[in-house]
């Protein structure tokens, strides 16, 4: 194979990538700027080797599990928490607080590492492997801030009893969470306002990879008393370094 039909099938399998479900043949052939001809042929190339398979729609096709499971190497090969670990030590010697760390799969924020409070009084229930919800967590919000706005009207739909007041705090309005999505970007972190738990407030940063996405998300959880008693911007900022530190780490474009 030639570097220019290399260069060509690598295209088309970072194009299939945001097509789970399939993408039909003049649509590939429109995004990659082949022709059909060319097109199909680089796509029963592709399908001969097992990276590409036809989608359920006719004329369309979609990446096979081959796919996920070289990710799944490349993952297992970059181990998030070797990464993570000493960046989030560092964070909870410095602050006495719990610190937690989480990944994004699908509706839920889950939980995949936790410190416990070196100085602090309050221990959350929080566990690993957790799941938490999107719309009541600081983490979850963060993940829902930089989705796509269709995206978050989709999955409001899509939970809607899921969607319940916890606490006086808690946001249950698309157009009031809307609202927070523009303020978390904004700010750059999200707050759980006690919106979980009353007394226990939940400070979160997005963690960013090498495409811009946030996939990953670090948060400290601790007593609404002992915040208020606290230099808010110095925690703040300590917990932004920590993120943007896991984010270089991890590829992100500075």
């Amino acid at each position: 194979m030639s570097n220019q039909s290399l260069i060509r099938g690598l295209s088309l399998l970072d194009i299939l990538s945001d097509y789970p479900n399939g993408c039909p043949l003049a649509k590939l052939a429109e995004l990659s700027t082949l022709n059909k001809s060319t097109t199909h042929r680089m796509l029963q190339t592709l399908q001969n080797c097992g990276y590409v398979k036809p989608a359920n729609t006719a004329g369309s096709y979609r990446l096979t599990t081959k796919c996920l499971m070289i990710g799944q190497k490349t993952l297992n090969s970059l181990n998030i928490l070797n990464v993570i670990s000493p960046l989030l030590e560092n964070l909870n010697i410095e602050i006495g607080e719990t610190v937690n760390f989480s990944m994004r799969d699908k509706n839920h924020a889950v939980m995949i590492y936790k410190l416990e409070p070196t100085t602090g009084m309050m221990k959350t229930r929080s566990y690993i492997g957790q799941q938490l919800q999107l719309y009541c967590s600081a983490m979850g919000k963060n993940y829902l801030a930089y989705d796509e706005k269709e995206k978050v009207s989709q999955y409001w739909a899509n939970n809607k009893e899921n969607i319940i007041q916890l606490t006086a705090n808690t946001i249950t309005s698309l157009d009031k969470m809307y609202e927070e999505l523009d303020n978390i970007r904004h700010q750059g972190f999200a707050l759980d306002n006690e919106e979980n738990e009353l007394g226990v407030t939940c400070i979160a940063c997005p963690i960013f990879d090498i495409q811009g996405k946030v996939k990953y998300s670090v948060s400290v959880s601790l007593s609404t008393a002992r915040l208020n008693a606290l230099d808010k911007k110095s925690l703040l900022s300590q917990i932004q370094e920590t993120a943007k530190n896991i984010s270089l780490e991890l590829g992100e474009n500075v």
